[in-house]
């Protein structure tokens, strides 16, 4: 008898920052303030269907497709597609930011989203799954710590 691995839909991460929702906004969508939290370098469009790019680190690039850009509640975007290629289902990952006011503060949830349709092995979805949920925990760890004091930074 052969087992089917059970393969997600999705990574959905939530935390709560002590900071606006717009401070938020602009933190998760600029790509001066992107660099300070999340990749080493950022490029973006910021409007529905804008192009952008993320280089980490680790040397990986990506290429964003802006699928939403609905300020300051949903930022949107495909990755993981080769450079040049049209963004679609079956050979991107879709992240979603989705941001909500609360008692002064901001609730991010972030989804990734895709894993049931993407063109990969179960072995690469398994791997990638367990890799950025664990990656998404910790950026949003630094996205929480940053984002109140670009909030004072800002308004210095």
């Amino acid at each position: 008898m052969v087992w089917a691995v059970a393969i997600p839909a999705q990574i959905v991460k939530e935390i709560l920052i002590e900071a606006p929702i717009e401070d938020v906004w602009r933190v998760v969508t600029e790509p001066d303030q992107i660099t300070q939290w999340f990749s080493q370098e950022a490029e973006l469009e910021r409007r529905t269907d804008g192009a952008g790019r993320l280089r980490f680190e680790s040397g990986q690039t990506y290429y964003l497709h802006v699928e939403a850009f609905d300020p300051p509640h949903r930022f949107a975007y495909r990755w993981l597609h080769e450079r040049g290629a049209i963004a679609r289902p079956e050979n991107s990952m879709l992240v979603e930011f989705i941001l909500h006011a609360e008692a002064g503060h901001t609730r991010l949830r972030v989804v990734e989203s895709g894993f049931d349709q993407v063109d990969w092995t179960d072995e690469e979805k398994v791997t990638y799954l367990e890799e950025h949920s664990r990656g998404w925990q910790a950026i949003l760890e630094q996205l929480r710590d940053y984002a109140p004091r670009a909030n004072t930074t800002a308004r210095e």
